[in-house]
């Protein structure tokens, strides 16, 4: 995108493939939520002011105040983001995953794995990462992989298996890059005009 954008035109998929855009965008997010903290355009560049918003961030968190985004603080701005996206996101994790404490390892085969490989296939096309696999409910070697991708992408033990706290990071993955592109795209109402 050219110039600055609106946070709402700012999809999390950007925050993946767009660093400084995501690091803006979560920062300026952020500052709704602690007043201490910076409100910053998103525009993609990491200036003056994008600077100031790191130290501020790292300041009020009590890191070191380098102004650079190294892995503790990026990380630390992530795990605040993703907690105040909890309490404030209008998505929520779809409750089709079995009972708190199932749990689906390697090799395991269970009808309803059908279900994350589905949508690990979908969101194959939009994600680098995600290697497409036959949604057969059984969690083999490549089934695996995905969730231990997923896993690594949202901060959990890369395990491999799939537990209820990687089918809610899958549902929001889903939500937000699937079933929300799919809201913005206009309905056929009929009609050959």
């Amino acid at each position: 995108m050219n110039g600055s954008m609106t946070q709402q035109e700012l999809t999390e998929r950007e925050l993946l493939s767009r660093p400084v855009a995501g690091l803006q965008y979560m920062l300026s997010q952020l500052a709704q939520g602690y007043p201490e903290l910076l409100h910053i355009m998103v525009d993609g560049v990491f200036g003056e002011r994008t600077l100031e918003a790191v130290m501020r961030f790292q300041k009020a968190f009590g890191l070191p105040v380098t102004g650079v985004v190294n892995r503790e603080t990026w990380d630390a701005v992530r795990d605040r983001w993703v907690a105040l996206e909890g309490r404030t996101g209008d998505t929520r994790p779809t409750q089709l995953f079995p009972s708190e404490g199932t749990t689906v390892q390697e090799g395991q085969e269970r009808e309803y794995m059908v279900l994350p490989q589905t949508m690990f296939q979908i969101l194959s096309r939009q994600l680098e990462g995600i290697v497409p696999h036959p949604a057969d409910g059984i969690h083999g070697s490549a089934s695996a992989e995905n969730v231990r991708w997923l896993q690594k992408a949202a901060g959990l033990p890369q395990t491999g298996t799939l537990d209820r706290s990687t089918w809610d990071v899958l549902s929001r993955l889903y939500e937000v890059f699937v079933v929300r592109e799919l809201e913005k795209k206009p309905l056929f109402i009929g009609g050959w005009g």
